[in-house]
């Protein structure tokens, strides 16, 4: 069975709110990630840890959110306890287009983002799929990929093109998938047939090859399923 995740929608409208109250040129300059910042975050973070016999700043999230956004980095707290001066201009917080994140809190707590123009385009496509079940008693299912995975029919939601979000890892534009209970993924075999091609590695069968990206990009691959790799190709974890 695939482990579903909940979709906060609410949570949109507060990113595109907060987008309109900054100036074109402040939200030009919120849309590049920062590596100065990220490192800023990432220093804060490890003396918080330091200090607090290895806690992690995070805000409270149901236990069944996406992985990748069950570890919000809370920068009031940071702030007021003194371990961040301010927020980062490049975070949702401050205007920007990201959600900062921490990955593995109980090794190395490494500070990583999430692109939220990617929840913004899967709240979209959700929009439309409610709009489509509340007629319809299965999901738009398009061409198995997997077992109980399948291309999302697109024509039936009345998109005249495959909808896609842009990759923040290459550049990739990534299709989006369903699962048999109508849960939409994005789906990143682009982007890791890229990275098992561009970088080092030594995975076993069965091995989550995610982390090709979560180490070598300033990203995480959120709204994903786990991927393996068989015969130099990945392929989804079934579980």
């Amino acid at each position: 069975m695939i482990k579903r995740f909940v979709f906060i929608a609410s949570f949109i409208p507060l990113l595109l709110l907060s987008a309109c109250l900054y100036p074109k040129s402040e939200l030009a300059k919120n849309e590049m990630p920062n590596e100065q910042q990220l490192e800023m975050v990432q220093q804060a973070v490890d003396q918080y840890r330091e200090d607090t016999n290895g806690l992690v700043p995070i805000k409270t999230k149901e236990s069944d959110v996406d992985p990748y956004e069950k570890y919000l980095i809370d920068f009031v707290r940071l702030k007021e306890e003194q371990y961040l001066s301010e927020t980062p201009g490049t975070a949702y917080e401050n205007g920007g287009i990201y959600q900062y994140v921490i990955i593995r809190p109980e090794e190395d707590a490494t500070v990583k983002l999430i692109d939220l123009r990617i929840t913004e385009k899967l709240r979209e496509v959700y929009v439309k799929l409610d709009m489509y079940r509340s007629k319809n008693l299965y999901p738009p299912f398009g061409e198995q990929i997997a077992d109980g995975l399948y291309q999302l029919n697109y024509e039936k939601l009345n998109y005249k093109s495959e909808p896609y979000v842009v990759s923040p890892f290459t550049g990739n534009n990534l299709p989006f998938f369903i699962d048999e209970d109508g849960q939409l993924y994005v789906d990143y075999r682009i982007d890791l047939q890229q990275a098992l091609e561009d970088f080092d590695h030594s995975f076993s069968d069965g091995d989550d090859i995610r982390v090709l990206l979560e180490d070598n990009y300033p990203f995480v691959p959120v709204y994903s399923l786990p991927y393996t790799v068989e015969q130099g190709e990945p392929v989804f974890i079934l579980q």
